[in-house]
């Protein structure tokens, strides 16, 4: 006698889901409140769309924008605070003991100003930002390159306090 699982070529496959809904019963439903949940379902979903998209774009029209500098009060005192760390560091014998820690100080305190007025549009065509992002920039590439007890060469020593002079200059004249 044959298995009922093995496959005869005498026997039926057999189906393994037998169906019980037939044609004319999709037909008949189509007709009806079926299709009414049907159309709730997708107004629900652009209701919730909607929602999404109300939410949404006032975030798109309104941006939120980085941390900016409060006034102009702020950005000259920040600045003239800059210039002094600058001026002291650079000031520092070479063999003092505190030599490391300053530079290390002031490149956290360069950094910080660089990150919040970097992108100010308003102070970027400012001659003391020009100046003054001139100077950090050649006081941290110094220390850098070459460590922070390496003391700055004469001529970039002189065009750095030259520098300092010009922001505070421009500073004053409100530039």
């Amino acid at each position: 006698m044959a298995s009922p699982t093995l496959l005869t070529p005498t026997s039926k496959p057999r189906s393994p889901v037998s169906s019980k809904f037939t044609s004319t019963t999709i037909a008949a439903s189509a007709a009806t409140p079926h299709t009414t949940a049907k159309s709730l379902k997708q107004t629900g979903r652009r209701e919730f769309v909607a929602l999404i998209a109300g939410i949404i774009s006032p975030a798109l029209f309104f941006p939120v924008s980085p941390a900016s500098a409060d006034t102009d009060e702020e950005y000259v005192k920040e600045t003239a605070e800059v210039i002094n760390k600058i001026r002291t560091t650079i000031s520092m014998d070479r063999n003092d003991p505190n030599v490391a820690n300053a530079v290390t100080d002031l490149r956290q305190t360069s950094n910080s100003w660089v990150a919040k007025y970097r992108r100010e549009k308003s102070l970027l065509g400012r001659v003391s930002f020009r100046d003054m992002y001139s100077a950090l920039n050649a006081v941290s590439g110094h220390y850098v390159s070459f460590g922070p007890t390496a003391p700055l060469p004469a001529k970039r020593k002189a065009r750095i306090l030259e520098e300092m002079d010009s922001v505070e200059k421009s500073l004053q004249r409100g530039r």
